[in-house]
């Protein structure tokens, strides 16, 4: 299988975007080699603009891009997107209906080294609560390139957050991706777990783990949280009975909180949540951050096992 940066699929479709639509513009804050904006800096530098360590304004001039008809890509690391351009997204794209799609690079436990200042554990939840903003996950590089194709596409404010780290393609160029229609990867009737981002593949390979149990787990593929899919969640939580979900991000805000509020409504059944609880992270590889922070395939089956639990 494969291996690569979800960042590149990213750069990929940016690159794309740029020799079909001339309405393109790549906004950056310093860290262009780091997000593959430095592709379009190369391949089309006078569709690119570097704002230097101001992601505030960098957000303030996507937004006056967007006025002015154009579709601007505002990049950065997604802790500095979410966090110091928050009252920027909020009141002059948001609140003022701009166009404007922004993308955090870096998002989540998986960029490792980088430690908890960088770690962006809050920023799907940040994203979600606003109003009018399309927020996608994307599992892996194909993913995210279909998904950056898609928002560019879209007539509205977007955020999509992709991690660092080489990842497993889990998706083919022919598998299809849909804005706010979930992806189901494998059936199952004992117990559905919901995952995004670098957890779908830490969900298929617990799924190979419970089946040598006799467990067989249901897998979607949520990738996009808001509009979030709702009619599948509750289809697959009534043929179940059981949920996981599992995400790199706080279980709260994120796309744990999301399927809860779609069930309480609708179909209440046990929910248990795979993500960071109430901590911050720290420096070190991903895969021992993930497995000591409660990420890993052996805790998605460790909650898929507290969930059937509940249900009997």
């Amino acid at each position: 299988m494969d291996r690569i940066p979800p960042r590149d699929g990213y750069g990929k479709a940016l690159l794309r975007l740029v020799e079909t639509d001339e309405r393109i513009v790549v906004l950056d804050a310093d860290v262009a080699k780091s997000t593959r904006t430095e592709w379009i800096k190369t391949a089309k530098p006078e569709r690119f603009i570097d704002m230097g360590i101001s992601e505030q304004d960098m957000v303030g001039t996507a937004a006056g891009l967007a006025l002015s008809g154009m579709i601007p890509f505002a990049t950065t690391y997604s802790v500095f997107l979410a966090g110091r351009a928050w009252d920027q997204i909020r009141t002059t794209v948001l609140y003022s209906g701009c166009n404007v799609k922004l993308a955090g690079a870096h998002a989540g436990i998986n960029v490792g080294p980088d430690g908890a200042t960088h770690q962006a554990m809050e920023d799907a939840g940040i994203m979600r609560g606003l109003p009018g903003m399309t927020v996608v996950v994307p599992c892996d590089a194909i993913e995210t390139e279909k998904a950056t194709m898609a928002i560019a596409a879209l007539d509205g404010p977007a955020f999509i957050r992709f991690g660092r780290e080489a990842m497993p393609v889990v998706t083919g160029e022919d598998t299809e991706f849909e804005l706010g229609k979930a992806r189901l990867v494998s059936e199952g009737d004992d117990v559905v777990i919901f995952a995004n981002g670098p957890l779908v593949y830490e969900a298929m390979e617990a799924g190979q783990e419970l089946l040598k149990e006799g467990i067989h787990a249901m897998i979607v593929d949520v990738h996009t949280i808001k509009p979030l899919d709702c009619e599948c969640i509750v289809n697959a939580a009534r043929k179940t009975g059981a949920v996981v979900t599992a995400e790199d991000h706080q279980d709260i805000g994120g796309l744990g909180s999301a399927v809860c509020e779609c069930l309480s409504g609708q179909y209440p059944v046990p929910v248990i949540r795979v993500g960071l609880h109430n901590t911050f992270g720290e420096s070190g590889q991903a895969g021992e951050l993930m497995e000591k922070y409660g990420l890993s395939r052996s805790h998605i089956i460790s909650a898929v096992k507290r969930a059937l639990e509940l249900k009997r």
